[in-house]
């Protein structure tokens, strides 16, 4: 049944310039059942329909016509981004119906302010934590620094030895040369971060996830198909996880997985039990295959995140530090203990999310070598009910608007 029959009847009988009680006795009906519907609180069946659509002289399928289901989930995600009014949710259908247009504003000013959200999220990540970047600042004032006082000493001094005068203009110059460069290279890499919410590559790890991102993270290829890399580290890092994805397939045979996962869902725990592995590797082959809408966070116990899949709705920071409240940072003080946490996003749109953490030991050299933890994190959407709070929680506390949150270390730029 169309929404939206109800408003179209209704329309159709205004433009006609007929009554209510007139349209309802040519259609068989009351006037108060007819009004029942044109207000959409009655659903219409064929026949209904049929008697409707001859007393309006009009096609009956012109009443069916409904609006487009994506630009209304358009509208509804830009509304849930404005606090300062309630629009009237009821009437949604009928507002993108009748202004195809405006609507279309509203979707699209919704995905704009998405999307430079997003951009705000990256570029202080940047700022804040690229290497790169804070060598080519640190570059640029050097240089401007050294000019400055050089100018300095030439303008206030005036009895300067010739030699000396000469050897301060030659400084100057090179300081000068120095600084072109150097600004030259910095506006270049600005300008080559256009875009940096979409895939911003700023070291070798943001580049091997890009590059397995655009795969669908199919990563159990061969070695040849890795091309396309910028430098030779992005290429040994998204080797070694191609070659981490053969072995894990390996242990987890795609289509035994598959009938495990419809079995049990995405237990990792019960996965490894059922196949022999150890819980990370469960973890990679739920996350990391074409299709799975999991997502997959791995860091060391330093807490550097050292692997990276995002999904589209929980987002993961691309430097620093993450969410203090994350099971990921818990499982690593829980060694060989699952943890398990229902979460929501402290977001415009809050997003719902189911949380499974496990930690486990490793000893790279041996028996009496250090013990290196490693953690991982499944990123799973919440779609059942679950009885009990969520935990709310952010990317980083730099950019999460809950002022008061236990875990915050510093202030947020998005609140005063």
């Amino acid at each position: 049944m169309a929404a939206l029959q109800g408003t179209r009847l209704k329309d159709r009988r205004i433009a006609l310039g007929l009554r209510q009680a007139a349209v309802a006795e040519a259609a068989g009906m009351s006037a108060s059942y007819l009004n029942l519907i044109e207000h959409n609180r009655r659903k219409v069946g064929p026949e209904v329909l049929d008697r409707l659509a001859r007393a309006l002289d009009w096609p009956q399928e012109a009443f069916a016509e409904i609006a487009d289901t994506s630009l209304i989930d358009a509208i509804r995600m830009a509304s849930t981004r404005v606090t300062q009014t309630t629009p009237e949710m009821d009437r949604i259908q009928d507002f993108a119906a009748k202004f195809p247009g405006w609507a279309g504003v509203i979707a699209a000013l919704g995905a704009q302010n998405t999307g430079l959200e997003r951009g705000l999220q990256s570029l202080n990540d940047r700022i804040s934590h690229d290497p790169h970047l804070s060598a080519s600042l640190h570059e640029v004032l050097s240089a401007i620094s050294s000019v400055r006082t050089t100018a300095a000493i030439l303008a206030d001094t005036e009895d300067i030895d010739p030699d000396w005068r000469k050897r301060f203009h030659h400084n100057l110059h090179q300081d000068s040369e120095r600084l072109a460069l150097g600004a030259q290279a910095l506006v270049a890499y600005l300008d080559g971060a256009n875009g940096v919410e979409e895939h911003a590559t700023a070291s070798p790890q943001e580049e091997a996830e890009a590059w397995a991102a655009s795969l669908n993270w199919d990563l159990n290829i061969d070695d040849d198909a890795l091309q396309g890399f910028t430098s030779s580290a992005a290429r040994n890092t998204a080797l070694s996880w191609c070659r981490q994805a053969r072995q894990d397939a390996e242990k987890l045979p795609q289509d035994a997985l598959l009938r495990a996962l419809d079995q049990w869902g995405p237990d990792p725990v019960r996965l490894a039990k059922e196949f022999g592995c150890d819980v990370l590797t469960a973890m990679r082959r739920i996350a990391v295959r074409p299709g799975s809408g999991a997502g997959l966070v791995i860091c060391d116990a330093a807490g550097a995140l050292t692997f990276r899949k995002p999904i589209e709705s929980f987002d993961l920071p691309r430097y620093g530090s993450a969410c203090a409240l994350w099971p990921l940072f818990t499982a690593l003080g829980q060694v060989m203990c699952p943890v398990e946490v229902h979460a929501v996003t402290v977001a415009p749109v809050p997003y719902r999310v189911c949380l499974r953490a496990f930690s486990q030991p490793r000893f790279p050299t041996g028996f009496s070598g250090p013990s290196l933890r490693e953690a991982g994190m499944l990123i799973l959407p919440q779609t059942e009910p679950v009885d009990g709070d969520f935990l709310e929680l952010g990317v980083s506390c730099r950019i999460c608007v809950k002022s008061d949150c236990p875990a915050r270390t510093e202030a947020s730029i998005l609140t005063r």
